[in-house]
């Protein structure tokens, strides 16, 4: 009997050695995974004795890696991705794409609009493992783990890979009564005499305004006694009469079909189109295609271009 042969580790736990890295500790790493920290510790250490070597420096506030393990991460990440590719692409030639997609999106975004579409995507798709987090920031998409970031807004990561979904635009409105007390505006200048509600989101400037009209952009620089950085907030405000908005027509047009908002300067508008960002490692990952191909579908029927 042969007792020399290799040991191969296990995929789990070279999932649980890169979501320790990432998250920067056992306990974070278990609270991720819905394991304890001492069955984390145990897998790190099954881990460390099937390739014979210590792959991180533990103290109680921090982990490094050390030489063998980031070799181990390197090797770790390009197995486990070769992995999901080859089980997506044999789930594919059933039909029936399996395994787990991270997605995430901007707050507003993702619960009002991708939330719905995940939840029919599950019921299309029932073997995908699927989990949506929702952010008000720039996200790095790689070093949190994630699959797939669904977007608004066109300045996209050059290092990714992106499809647009739908085309979407931004425009400015307000209530009646507002621009009853205050006025009209005829000019992007007169936007700067006016209380303009101010929304910080994401990596976007504070307080400018890029607008296009006629292929030309356009900037301005607004200001008001009302900011925040979450855009429902902000809605709610222009709705209440405090002020101009400028907010995507995924959100606004059922307000300005119903009357209780219109357009100030039409003409003006900010392009605000949907796209599905994703790393280039999982270009060709069937689950990712399916996920992208029909994301792309369902938008395309709620447009309201």
């Amino acid at each position: 009997m042969n007792t020399n042969r290799e040991q191969f580790p296990l995929p789990e736990d070279l999932k649980v050695f890169l979501t320790v890295i990432r998250k920067n500790g056992f306990a974070n790493a278990a609270e991720e995974l819905g394991y304890s920290p001492a069955y984390i510790s145990k897998r790190i250490s099954v881990l460390e004795s099937t390739l014979a070597t210590k792959l991180l420096h533990r103290t109680t506030r921090r982990i490094a890696l050390t030489d063998d393990g980031e070799r181990a991460r390197q090797w770790a990440e390009k197995l486990l991705g070769d992995l999901h590719e080859f089980l997506g692409e044999i789930s594919e030639a059933r039909h029936q794409p399996t395994g787990s997609l991270h997605i995430c999106s901007s707050f507003g975004f993702g619960r009002n609009h991708v939330a719905p579409a995940i939840c029919k995507l599950s019921q299309t798709y029932p073997k995908l493992d699927i989990r949506l987090d929702v952010f008000d920031r720039v996200v790095d998409i790689v070093g949190e783990g994630f699959d797939l970031e669904i977007r608004v807004g066109d300045d996209l990561p050059v290092q990714h890979l992106g499809r647009k979904l739908v085309s979407n635009r931004r425009v400015l409105c307000a209530t009646t009564e507002y621009l009853e007390r205050r006025g009209m505006p005829h000019s992007l200048d007169d936007l700067t005499a006016h209380d303009c509600l101010v929304l910080k989101e994401r990596n976007n400037a504070f307080g400018v305004w890029n607008l296009t009209k006629d292929g030309h952009e356009e900037s301005v620089r607004v200001s008001g006694p009302l900011s925040s950085n979450n855009g429902e907030i902000v809605l709610e405000w222009a709705l209440s009469g405090g002020g101009i908005l400028l907010r995507s027509m995924w959100d606004v047009k059922p307000m300005l079909e119903q009357g209780r908002l219109v357009q100030v300067l039409p003409e003006y508008t900010q392009s605000a189109n949907v796209w599905a960002v994703y790393p280039t490692r999982l270009s060709e990952s069937a689950k990712l295609r399916v996920c992208v191909e029909f994301l792309e579908e369902y938008f395309r029927h709620l447009s309201v271009e």
